[in-house]
């Protein structure tokens, strides 16, 4: 169903990881270190003391590093026992260093720079505490190791804490940016979802509601009651979809005083019939095919094609995506109603108006014009003011939607033009 479809394209907001790759890199740096440390210990194998208890841990620390890959692919499956674990791994090789290389001919302990990796680890998990934390572990068991606190033992125990706290910080500000981004795009989804709904309100109810006040007031009696109560229900209409706060009755918010209101009331406000729906307009099946399938913009817009309205169109098929023509079609409907409505001429006839699809290379572009006296200077901001967001939202807000964009000049006394622009991508 459409409404499926519309999920789909606003609601479906894929979750980001900024901290994803930083996981990754960190498994790498794991298998480069250990090779690091077994070459350390190939080379001077003939320095040990006691070789083979060493060689024995660092066959114990390949097997774990091979292993538990996949642990340090992602926060999810780096659990706390791992933690604990990988970091017990780390502590023990820099303690059974001095057991080893009891001449200090060597120099590195066992695990050599394989010991940042679990630090590293917690930093990733828990952010810059975490990192703290496995940081003076390792600095105390490096302390231990030498026997005392040397300069070479401070600067390797600094850099690694420095190292570490960094990127746990750093961490904790992608997560944090993370979630306001994803909030963020939650609250545009909304948003847009809220005007297309408000757009689909404004081009049916409140055109019906508006008929509906007129036709009562001009029968009187009873049906100016009704007439009456629908004018108090399309004010407060108009009030939840500009601001979605709905007045109490009675609050002085009343019916339109007479037809038609000021420009920007979009489709059908002051037409005494509902507006057309454009042929070809169909709903998205749940795959959204009719959505997708090619339809000839050509067609949509020959319909409105009348007496003073006149259409000048290319010669070949200006093709588009069925639901974005529809609601091109959509736009330049409502830019024609504001023209019967709002751009009569001084003794009460209608403008003339000119439609003009243009089929480029890279967007279709479709100009409204018409020879009315114009819009005054203000008008639009004081229409959306009071709720009239025909242009705001039924041309503008669609062609937003669609990629495209809608410009409106308007010059008093020579008339209006509304240039809408759409991407053919």
């Amino acid at each position: 169903m459409a409404a499926r479809q519309r999920a789909k394209r606003f609601g479906g907001i894929r979750k980001m990881s900024v901290e994803q790759p930083l996981w990754h890199a960190l498994t790498g740096y794991r298998v480069l270190t250990l090779a690091y440390a077994l070459v350390v210990f190939s080379w001077q194998f003939d320095d040990y003391s006691a070789p083979v208890p060493g060689a024995v841990y660092l066959g114990a620390l390949t097997v774990w590093t091979l292993v538990t890959l996949r642990r340090v692919s992602s926060a999810r499956r780096c659990t706390r026992p791992f933690l604990a674990a990988d970091i017990s791994f780390a502590l023990v090789g820099i303690l059974l260093s001095p057991l080893i290389d009891t001449h200090e001919k060597v120099g590195p302990t066992l695990p050599s720079i394989w010991v940042a990796g679990p630090v590293l680890a917690f930093a990733l998990k828990g952010g810059w505490r975490w990192a703290a934390g496995a940081s003076l572990l390792v600095g105390v068991a490096n302390v231990i190791e030498r026997g005392a606190v040397t300069r070479p033992t401070l600067h390797n125990v600094l850099l690694v804490c420095v190292a570490s706290v960094a990127i746990g910080y750093v961490v904790e500000v992608a997560r944090d940016s993370e979630r306001t981004l994803a909030r963020a795009l939650q609250i545009e989804a909304a948003t847009r979802e809220r005007e297309r709904l408000a757009r689909d309100i404004h081009d049916s109810v409140l055109q019906v509601l508006a008929m509906v006040q007129r036709r009562g007031t001009a029968l009187g009696g009873e049906a100016a009651e009704l007439g009456r109560l629908a004018g108090e229900q399309e004010v407060a209409l108009r009030t939840l979809v500009s601001s979605g706060i709905v007045p109490r009755q009675g609050d002085g918010a009343g019916p339109r005083d007479g037809p038609g209101g000021g420009p920007g009331d979009g489709p059908g406000d002051g037409e005494d019939e509902p507006a057309p729906v454009p042929a070809g307009a169909g709903s998205a099946d749940e795959d959204g095919a009719v959505d997708r399938a090619p339809c000839d913009l050509r067609t949509l817009l020959s319909a409105h094609s009348a007496a003073r309205v006149s259409f000048a169109e290319p010669g070949m098929p200006v093709e588009l995506p069925s639901g974005v023509a529809a609601e091109l079609a959509a736009a330049v409907s409502a830019a024609l109603d504001n023209v019967r409505e709002h751009a009569g001429g001084p003794e009460g006839q209608e403008a003339q108006a000119w439609i003009l699809l243009e089929d480029e290379p890279d967007e279709v572009v479709v100009t409204v014009r018409d020879d009315g006296p114009g819009i005054p200077r203000g008008r639009l901001a004081d229409a959306e003011a009071e709720g009239r967001m025909g242009v705001a939202l039924s041309i503008r807000g669609r062609l937003r939607d669609l990629g495209g964009s809608a410009e409106l000049v308007s010059v008093p006394g020579q008339g209006t033009e509304v240039e809408l622009r759409v991407p053919k991508r």
